[in-house]
C-alpha cells in the first residue's frame, strides 16, 4: 500500500503509557494537517509493504471485530477509546509490553475505506530544554526523553488496518513476554484474530531447513556446497518472485530422494511441504544477493551473486593440499574505503 495513494479522513491519538497509571484518552479528533498525514502514511506504508505483514481475519468472538463494524463518524471517538482501553488492560498486566501512543485513523486508499490503528511505542533519547534560574537567567539544557515516538522511517512493532469491505485484516506483530512466556498477545489477546505466518517467517523456515537437511549430510565445514545451496535459492526467487518448496527441493538435493524426504518431513510440522513464499520486499531476500566468505585467517570476502555465478570473473581452486584458493579475474578498478 502506498502513501501516494491514501486520502487521510479522520484520526485521533491517544496515550497508553503504564506509568502513569491509566490510558490518556483524548476526547476529540485530531487537526490531520499534511505534516501528521505524512507521517502517517508513511509508517502504514512501511508495515504493509513489509514480508513482516499478515493477512488475517477476525474470529467470530473478537470484541474488536464488533467495535469496528460499528464505527461511523458519529462514534468513532468512542470506539477509538474502548479499543485503547482493552489494550490498554493488556499492557497494564504485562510489563514487558512497551508503553506507546496510539494513532486510530480511518483513510481510504484505491477506492478502499480502511480503519488503521497504529502504535507508535516509545524509544528514548536526549533533547533540550529551556528553564529560568532563580536570578531570572535562561538556562539551555539536555534532558532524557523517554516518550519519543518513533520516526517515519521506523516500522512499527504492532498496527493493523481493517478493510472496510471486507473485514481483512493487515497486521504486524512482535513476540512480547506475557505470563512468562513469549506470546504474539497484540493477534491472540487483543485482535482474537486468526493470525497466519508471515511471508518473512515463512522463507525463514523453509531456508533454515533446507540448511539443516544440507548440514545433516555434508557437515558444517562444505562451504562449496552451502554457496551451492545459497544459489540455488537465490536462482529461484529471482527467476520467479517467489520460492516453491517443491521446486527448490528437487534443484537443492536433485540426486538424493533421501534428502529430499527429510526436506520434506522438516516442513510438514508447518503444513509447509507444498508451499509457495512470495516475498515483496527487497530486504527480505536481501541476504541471498550476495555470498560472504570468512577465511580461516580472518579474511572477508563479499561477492555479488550475479558475479559468483560467473566463471569469467571469480573461480574457486582446489589446491593438491587441500587447501583453497579465490581467484577473482578480470578486474578493472580497485578502490578502498
Amino acid at each position: 500500500m502506498k502513501k501516494d495513494d491514501m486520502i487521510m479522513k479522520m484520526g485521533i491519538v491517544h496515550i497508553l503509557d503504564s506509568v502513569v497509571g491509566m490510558p490518556v484518552l483524548s476526547d476529540c479528533p485530531i487537526d490531520m494537517g499534511s505534516n501528521l498525514c505524512d507521517f502517517l502514511k508513511a509508517h502504514i506504508e512501511k508495515f504493509t509493504e513489509s514480508d513482516d505483514m499478515k493477512v488475517c481475519q477476525f474470529s467470530d468472538e473478537s470484541e474488536v471485530m464488533g467495535l469496528i463494524q460499528n464505527c461511523n463518524a458519529e462514534n468513532f471517538v468512542q470506539t477509538s477509546r474502548a479499543l485503547c482501553e482493552k489494550l490498554y488492560g493488556i499492557m497494564n498486566s504485562n510489563i514487558d509490553i512497551p508503553a506507546a501512543d496510539v494513532a486510530v485513523v480511518v483513510f481510504s486508499a484505491e477506492g478502499v475505506d480502511y480503519f488503521g490503528f497504529l502504535k507508535l511505542n516509545y524509544k528514548t533519547s536526549y533533547t533540550h530544554a529551556t528553564k529560568a534560574t532563580e536570578k531570572g537567567e535562561n538556562l539551555n539544557d539536555i534532558i532524557l526523553q523517554k516518550a519519543i515516538l518513533p520516526s517515519a522511517g521506523q516500522k512499527l512493532s504492532e498496527a493493523f488496518l481493517v478493510n472496510l469491505s471486507n473485514g481483512e485484516i493487515l497486521l504486524t506483530e512482535k513476540k512480547f513476554e506475557v505470563n512468562g512466556e513469549k506470546k504474539l498477545y497484540f493477534s491472540e489477546l487483543f485482535l482474537e484474530c486468526h493470525a497466519p505466518m508471515s511471508q518473512k517467517t515463512k522463507l525463514d523456515i523453509v531456508t533454515k531447513a533446507v540448511e539443516q537437511v544440507n548440514k545433516k549430510y555434508y557437515g558444517d565445514e562444505d562451504t562449496r556446497r552451502k554457496m551451492e545451496v545459497k544459489q540455488a535459492i537465490y536462482d529461484e526467487l529471482e527467476e520467479k518472485g517467489s520460492l516453491e518448496v517443491e521446486a527448490v527441493k528437487e534443484k537443492v538435493f536433485k540426486d538424493s530422494p533421501q534428502m529430499q524426504a527429510d526436506l520434506e518431513e522438516k516442513l510438514e510440522k508447518y503444513n509447509m511441504e507444498k508451499e509457495v513464499v512470495r516475498p515483496k520486499s527487497e530486504a527480505t531476500i536481501k541476504k541471498f544477493q550476495k555470498q560472504h566468505l570468512t577465511t580461516d585467517t580472518g579474511i572477508e570476502i563479499t561477492i555479488p551473486m550475479e558475479e559468483y555465478k560467473d566463471p569469467d570473473k571469480v573461480e574457486f581452486i582446489t589446491n593438491p593440499d587441500g587447501t583453497i584458493s579465490v581467484l577473482i579475474k578480470n578486474i578493472g578498478h580497485l578502490s578502498t574505503r
